[in-house]
């Protein structure tokens, strides 16, 4: 399928397994950060709708206004943080590489790399919205 052309009906209907949507107020702004700091894919970008896509998983971004009367909108905060108590795992990228590109573009780490005792080296940045997102690679 090309994420460049494919029709929102056709990519709508060819998702499987478990989804991931993050709302965000600027569309552009975070799928910048993901294509950054974890060299992530980002398709059909706009602002108010992106593709990103890491390995065989994809996650959809969509501008808060997408959501038009959707129940969850009036959950979100206006500001960050948003997704607490929600973490992103990206497996396969070097967490300290991420970081080292986050700290130069002046984003927030909030874990340093570190070798945890479930085998994996990660660490924790929050986007510009406050979604945690956790680079990790499996230890030696």
């Amino acid at each position: 399928m090309d994420l460049e052309t494919v029709s929102p009906e056709e990519f709508g209907r060819s998702l499987t397994g478990i989804g991931v949507n993050l709302l965000s107020p600027d569309v552009r702004l975070l799928a910048g950060f993901l294509a950054q700091v974890f060299g992530l894919s980002v398709h059909r970008l706009s602002g108010d709708f992106a593709i990103v896509r890491h390995g065989g998983m994809m996650m959809q971004l969509h501008a808060d206004g997408t959501y038009g009367a959707h129940p969850l909108l009036g959950l979100v905060p206006e500001t960050a943080p948003r997704g607490a108590a929600a973490q992103l795992y990206l497996f396969g990228i070097d967490p300290d590489v991420a970081v080292a590109k986050a700290e130069a573009a002046g984003h927030t780490v909030l874990e340093h790399p570190a070798d945890k005792p479930h085998g994996l080296r990660e660490a924790t940045l929050l986007s510009p919205e406050g979604y945690a997102f956790t680079p990790a690679v499996a230890t030696l």
